[in-house]
């Protein structure tokens, strides 16, 4: 075996070992985890699973609690994705809490198509999310900034879709009912263990007055 062969050999051997510093170095991670991962919460929590081991299940269940609220978001969105073909797959795969309150809430004009317009706005907001960690990727860490008070923002945009679905609705009974629960869940478990027992009460209530609430025309 010549040197050039002992070189490409070697090469061949060794870069199989180089891919993920590749990837780290060329920010591929951030790109390609925004990419699949369509929740920011969850891409958080992803860079602590990769540094131990892989336990699907543990990932499944804490994926699952993360995004809890999506269930709700697709109730909501049942009747809307109906008659939207192939789309509806990347609709639901690609519904985020900003997605949602603009395909909840929107008015489409009569000669938009319902389907396209959705999908759009779902795309858009997948590659707004996919450029902005992308760049975050590279210069996150050239560039510091304060970051205090932010943290109100995702609460302030949960009060802006309640507030447009409060008043889009002429009757507010599933609102109220939410309302009620979460205040019941709240007393009962307290601050730091009330989230997943109201969201699963208020799904098991609202699956169960589905039909009620469908024929008095209030299903938020």
């Amino acid at each position: 075996m010549n040197d050039t062969q002992k070189r490409k050999k070697a090469f061949l051997a060794a870069f199989p070992h180089t891919i993920p510093i590749f990837a780290g170095f060329c920010f591929l991670y951030p790109m390609l985890m925004s990419l699949t991962i369509f929740a920011g919460s969850m891409e958080f929590v992803a860079v602590n699973m990769l540094l131990g081991a892989f336990h699907p299940l543990q990932a499944f269940l804490m994926t699952l609690m993360i995004n809890a609220r999506h269930l709700f978001y697709g109730i909501s969105m049942l009747d809307k994705y109906r008659g939207t073909g192939w789309k509806r797959h990347y609709l639901i795969w690609g519904m985020c809490d900003e997605t949602f309150s603009i395909n909840y809430t929107a008015r489409i004009p009569d000669d938009v198509d319902r389907g396209w317009f959705m999908f759009f706005v779902t795309l858009l907001n997948h590659c707004y999310w996919v450029f902005g960690a992308t760049l975050g990727g590279i210069f996150g860490s050239l560039i510091h900034l304060n970051t205090e008070g932010l943290d109100f923002v995702m609460t302030a945009m949960f009060t802006v879709i309640f507030m447009e679905q409060w008043r889009k609705d002429k009757k507010h009974t599933s609102a109220l009912l939410g309302l009620g629960l979460s205040v019941l869940c709240l007393v009962l478990f307290g601050a730091d263990g009330f989230m997943i027992p109201a969201m699963a009460s208020i799904l098991f209530v609202l699956t169960l007055l589905r039909n009620p609430l469908e024929k008095g025309g209030n299903l938020s």
